[in-house]
């Protein structure tokens, strides 16, 4: 299950452009750019934290009482704060990253920020925005599937592992959270991998 793919189907062409108006961008090719940034990190430190058994717990747990997928039939109402019935801790943004990137986070806004054009701020709250949206699209899966554990930890795994090479985003992100999300390697990270890799996932829709 090509869980880069699921996102890119709930991205669309209608919803990259609310998340512009949102975050108050006029070039879409940017906010798309950054929305596989931000994607392609988020799923790279969920995988690397489920790597270990408590991590990989509380992943499932949080997945199992927070996220069953339900916040993906209002992402509209998402974006603008409107989330009804909506469980508060499925939409909490700012919560979903501080527990996936911790003290990681603003060199991981930082280099996405570099990479994709946007000012830090906009790309923190674009972070904010599409972390419930990855969520509750992994919630979903594991409900789908009946995944316990080890089933959402190897999907995780095998999303990253498969997108290595032909993701220079995931690439970049895996290289940023292997070296323990230190900020100083951000420019050597870009350096590296250059600007060939901005034209974004999402521009075909």
């Amino acid at each position: 299950m090509d869980l880069m793919d699921l996102m890119q189907g709930q991205l669309s062409q209608g919803l990259l452009d609310q998340l512009s108006n949102q975050i108050g961008v006029d070039d879409k090719q940017k906010t798309a750019t950054a929305a596989t940034g931000i994607i392609s990190t988020l799923m790279t430190a969920m995988a690397k934290n489920a790597q270990n058994p408590q991590g990989a717990a509380s992943l499932a747990n949080a997945l199992e009482k927070d996220h069953d997928g339900s916040i993906l039939d209002n992402i509209s109402g998402l974006l603008n704060g409107n989330i009804g019935q909506t469980n508060q801790r499925a939409a909490n943004g700012e919560g979903i990253i501080k527990h996936i990137l911790g003290e990681r986070q603003n060199g991981a806004v930082n280099m996405i920020s570099q990479m994709s054009g946007l000012d830090s701020n906009k790309t923190s709250n674009l972070m904010t925005m599409l972390a419930p949206i990855l969520m509750g699209m992994l919630g979903q899966q594991k409900k789908q599937q009946g995944l316990d554990v080890g089933g959402i930890a190897s999907l995780l795994m095998n999303n990253v592992q498969q997108g290595q090479g032909s993701n220079p985003l995931m690439d970049m992100a895996t290289r940023f959270l292997d070296q323990d999300g230190d900020g100083s390697v951000v420019d050597d990270i870009l350096g590296g991998l250059g600007k060939k890799f901005l034209g974004n996932l999402f521009g075909g829709k």
